[in-house]
């Protein structure tokens, strides 16, 4: 070999071991940045008129496994969503409350039927009656506190939506962007994994708001395809649409237009916890719980305020046809048409309310009595206690078939939310666990620093050993122009 083909490939090597060293200590420098992938410096033979010509760089190869992130990525968004139905389960239970917790549905209920009792062991005792009726109006307002709280997740859950859309759309934007920087790189010899590592990050974003699938396209760009089969991204970004409602009501819904639904390219678009072009995430929790769990809690609690308001009805014998109990629906009598939100609208009737120009013998004598009847007699008190305690079937509700006490019923509805609470818990267990798993997993194939320090080793030896060659070549080319 020639001096100068010794030089060519001398320099050749110490080009390419710089240029290891360079790589190299990305890596290391980026040990704990979250979604860095490992760089690996490509190289091959360079040949010159048929022989060897040192060695050539190729470029720079990102160590990515796709489908073990494509599996995190899935695994990201099931947590995702099922974080977010656990976290609204536990606080619906927390604001239904356990039996025996001071201000818990149940003891409220309890309470009412406890002070009744007293009331009906001296009716004679103004106290008494006056307690009864304010252990009534607490269990009224218990009723509707949990409506607020119910109501307040589905505006909370709402306005979830609206950021998550917001992030989801900018995000979209920014990686269109990033295929484009991507391919010019590219197309001009130089190393764009920096912006793919960026587009990572920003996918996995994507990914926890809307399960998505990752999909090659030419000059290292990706498309962007949801679980559903919504192409989110290729080529330019879909536009996905919402218009968050400042105020939800108990009656207000999807289907009666009173609420907005997600768009995606100007049309409507499905999103649930697991189907639709958008569901399974984040977003799919969101919606399910504006949409259908919460509705559901309420359409429970609304059936346990209507069963309270009928068992006052068919109690008091001295209501005319028509008239309103003891329970009323914001002061008028209750009609089965108008049952969505009646436990926020459960009022004690002010004819036995002094605060509201009633009195407090009505409890004792009947509403609809005419005048007051003996002091001692607790007759009608007795009614309202077995009215209680008697064994009755829901009228709505969806609860499973069998006759309760009014006890019995709220009991049933706090151990619904309970079982589905303990339900989503174990779910989120499992979900987590298996995020956990795969992001280990991943991490192992990440930066390994010993490994990184090695190879710098060798990169070490071989930049001495190209230096060696140059020395030489030097020491050769000065003793010929000595002769």
């Amino acid at each position: 070999m020639s001096i100068s083909g010794s030089l060519s490939n001398a320099f050749a090597g110490l080009t390419a071991a710089a240029r290891g060293v360079e790589v190299v200590s990305q890596n290391l420098a980026n040990v704990q940045t979250e979604g860095y992938a490992r760089r690996e410096l490509e190289l091959s033979t360079r040949h010159l008129g048929g022989a060897g010509g040192g060695v050539r760089i190729e470029g720079v190869r990102r160590h990515v496994d796709g489908a073990l992130l494509a599996s995190r990525r899935l695994a990201d968004a099931v947590e995702a969503r099922d974080r977010g139905i656990g976290g609204f389960l536990s606080r619906i239970e927390a604001a239904v409350g356990t039996p025996g917790e001071p201000g818990a549905l149940g003891t409220r209920l309890a309470e009412f039927e406890a002070a009744l009792v007293a009331a009906a062991s001296r009716p004679d005792t103004a106290p008494r009656l006056e307690a009864a009726v304010e252990a009534a109006r607490a269990l009224a307002a218990g009723f509707g506190a949990i409506t607020r709280t119910l109501q307040e997740e589905r505006m909370a859950a709402d306005a979830g939506v609206a950021a998550e859309v917001g992030r989801l759309n900018a995000a979209l934007a920014r990686i269109v962007e990033l295929n484009h920087d991507i391919r010019v790189e590219r197309a001009s010899g130089r190393d764009p994994s920096g912006l793919m590592d960026e587009r990572q990050r920003l996918i996995d974003t994507v990914s926890a708001i809307v399960p998505v699938r990752e999909v090659a396209r030419e000059g290292g760009q990706v498309a962007l395809i949801t679980t559903g089969g919504a192409v989110l991204l290729d080529g330019p970004a879909a536009e996905i649409g919402f218009t968050p409602t400042a105020t939800i009501t108990a009656d207000m819904t999807l289907a009666s237009g009173a609420l907005s639904g997600l768009t995606f390219r100007g049309q409507p678009a499905t999103a649930g916890t697991a189907s639709g072009l958008l569901g399974g995430d984040s977003l799919g929790a969101l919606m399910a719980i504006r949409d259908e769990l919460a509705p559901a809690a309420q359409a429970r609690l609304d059936a346990l305020a209507r069963d309270l308001v009928e068992r006052f009805e068919g109690a008091d014998t001295t209501l005319p046809a028509g008239a309103a109990g003891l329970f009323t629906d914001r002061g008028a009598a209750f009609s089965a048409a108008d049952e969505t939100g009646l436990a926020g609208r459960l009022v004690v009737n002010a004819a036995v309310d002094p605060a509201q120009g009633g009195a407090l013998w009505r409890l004792r004598d009947g509403i609809g009595a005419a005048a007051p009847g003996p002091v001692g007699e607790a007759g009608r008190l007795h009614d309202l206690i077995g009215a209680l305690s008697a064994p009755r079937v829901p009228a709505s509700g969806g609860f499973a078939g069998g006759a309760r006490t009014a006890q019995g019923l709220a009991g049933e509805f706090l151990t619904s939310i309970g079982t589905a609470r303990q339900r989503a818990e174990g779910d989120l267990a499992y979900s987590s666990g298996r995020r956990e798993a795969l992001r280990a997993a991943e991490l192992a194939t990440g930066v390994d620093s010993d490994q990184e320090l090695q190879q710098l080793l060798v990169i070490e030896k071989a930049y001495a050993a190209n230096a060696r060659v140059i020395s030489a070549a030097e020491a050769m080319l000065d003793r010929l122009m000595e002769i």
